[in-house]
């Protein structure tokens, strides 16, 4: 099969892919609904990437996003929703739409001034689309109302505590020094000591998430991101134990046959040389 650079090549394989009876048993049996968390899943690949500084690895993994989009449009097609190029006519029309700054009249606007713009835009293609919706005979959206209507539901629960927490801190929800915050950690780790004491594995969980969603919100009072530094502690602790492997194995020795206190002095001793650099 002869490569190419032409989007349309990479669609005739996505719809070769899915024709029945010489496609492939794999893909044909695939939905929107099993293939959503791949499209999750691809996307994290290419922030990971990205924070890598690995260029090579971002094309890869951006045309491995890419094919999500090709696979989600070619079902779309087969159930006669709409097919790769009305995708493609949505986004540019939509980026048009909202930079007349750049394409249209509204030239030498203030940064304050496109923000206004764009959410003064934002709502009118809203309006334009409920139309649209009436027009094909499509029931109406039930919108979400309130300070947190439109934070998705998709996000990852650190990011998605962060966005919520600071879409209510916009009406005064909110504490006003990240100490106080600090305190309501301390008061939620006791409650989780106190679930633990009774034994009840559900109010544990429970306090546990209480807990999560109170860190996230500290991370948002010294302008953190919560799943980066969740990220950046993963990178940390893998590091870590893998030089706490590289030792055993210098030594004959696997991490399973040793024990935790050994583990925990190893621990310590590449933690001690991280920060002395060595």
């Amino acid at each position: 099969m002869k490569r190419s650079k032409d989007i349309a090549r990479l669609l005739e394989i996505m719809a070769a892919l899915r024709t029945p009876g010489t496609g492939c048993p794999w893909d044909l049996e695939q939905d929107f609904a099993s293939i959503a968390p791949y499209t999750i899943e691809e996307a994290y690949e290419v922030a990971d990437a990205i924070t890598r500084g690995d260029r090579l690895d971002l094309k890869d993994e951006l045309g491995d996003l890419l094919l999500q989009v090709v696979f989600h449009a070619q079902m779309a097609e087969e159930e006669g929703a709409f097919a790769f190029p009305d995708v493609v006519e949505a986004i540019t029309a939509k980026l048009i739409r909202r930079h007349p700054h750049v394409f249209g009249d509204a030239r030498d606007l203030s940064p304050a001034e496109v923000k206004v713009l764009w959410h003064r835009i934002k709502a009118q293609e809203k309006s334009q689309k409920a139309a649209e919706r009436e027009a094909a005979g499509l029931p109406e959206q039930q919108e979400e109302k309130g300070v947190l209507a439109g934070v998705p539901h998709g996000l990852p629960a650190l990011t998605r505590a962060w966005k919520l927490q600071a879409r209510a801190s916009t009406v005064g929800f909110d504490w006003n020094d990240a100490r106080l915050v600090l305190d309501k950690i301390r008061e939620e780790t006791a409650e989780i000591d106190e679930a633990l004491v009774s034994g009840d594995k559900a109010a544990v969980a429970e306090e546990i998430g209480d807990l999560l969603f109170v860190v996230a919100n500290l991370a948002r009072h010294v302008d953190a991101d919560p799943e980066g530094c969740l990220q950046a502690a993963n990178a940390k602790f893998e590091r870590r134990f893998k030089g706490i492997e590289r030792i055993l194995e210098e030594q004959g020795k696997v991490a399973a046959d040793t024990d935790l206190a050994e583990l925990e002095a190893l621990w310590q001793r590449v933690k001690r040389g991280e920060k002395s650099g060595a």
